[in-house]
């Protein structure tokens, strides 16, 4: 066995073996790099740029799986700027230049929940089963008495992002300053009760009952009962009632809060 160690090294043979192996390395360099070119897909520049200036929240609210497909559908032209709430505004101009078209600023907004009944409001039954409005909502319409009732089972606050929404006195109660408009807590709330007002909105409507007085009394104790005080006495006229509700144009609104001073159950709430 040592005899054979001791052997010397055909030179020629190890030569041959060493270049054997040097070609195989070669050759299965040269397919890597060929099948990578022909793998290769071209990154589109112009989604690329789109994405450095949206907002990175991945929030969903533009119903896009993350910022990356919203920025291919802005580049392919299957989606609007508008989509998207959590980018603001220069960014947003930035986009607009980079596809070339015309983009008009608009005022920055944040959510609020057009209920705050919660424990204040009446239920039908006590609700025992999985977590979330979602899932409350198919058993009967969920516990409220109230058909328009906010369910208070934090949907929308598991929805946020950015931590914005938090549940008191069951019900969600939005910040003005976590808030990015992102849309995610609209889309999640299955009982449409969250809308976007202006940030620099002083009053908003906390219901959504479009019954009539009586009925309102009896299912939740700040209800709004359609009165119209508060379009009667606005004195910007900013106030309308639809559908026994008050409708409040923030474009005419100064913030004089005579809306609030003048509602009998307090459902108008100052932010």
């Amino acid at each position: 066995m040592l005899s054979l160690l001791l052997q010397p090294i055909n030179i020629t043979s190890f030569l041959w073996v060493i270049g054997i192996v040097a070609v195989i390395a070669i050759v299965f360099a040269a397919l890597i790099v060929l099948v990578s070119k022909l793998c290769y897909v071209k990154e589109d520049e112009k989604a690329k740029a789109i994405s450095e200036n949206l907002a990175g929240a991945n929030c969903g609210g533009c119903g896009y799986a993350g910022c990356s497909d919203f920025a291919k559908a802005l580049s392919e032209g299957k989606a609007s700027i508008s989509d998207c709430g959590a980018t603001d505004n220069e960014s947003k101009q930035k986009i607009a230049d980079i596809l070339g078209i015309p983009f008009s600023a608009s005022a920055e907004t944040f959510a609020v929940v057009k209920c705050a009944g919660g424990i204040n409001a009446k239920n039908k039954f006590e609700y025992i089963g999985n977590k979330g409005c979602e899932n409350q909502i198919l058993v009967m319409g969920g516990a409220k008495l109230c058909k328009d009732g906010c369910l208070g089972d934090g949907s929308c606050a598991a929805a946020c992002t950015n931590d914005g929404i938090s549940i008191v006195d069951g019900v969600p109660v939005t910040d003005k300053v976590l808030c990015t408009s992102c849309g995610a807590c609209i889309k999640k709330c299955p009982k449409n009760l969250i809308e976007l007002i202006p940030k620099t909105a002083v009053v908003y409507v906390a219901c959504s009952s479009k019954c009539k007085g009586k009925e309102v009394m009896n299912a939740c104790s700040v209800g709004c009962i359609g009165c119209g005080l508060c379009a009667k006495n606005c004195p910007q006229g900013a106030i309308t009632m639809v559908e026994n509700l008050p409708v409040i144009d923030y474009s005419k609104c100064s913030g004089c809060k005579v809306c609030i001073s003048k509602c009998p159950r307090k459902t108008i709430k100052e932010l």
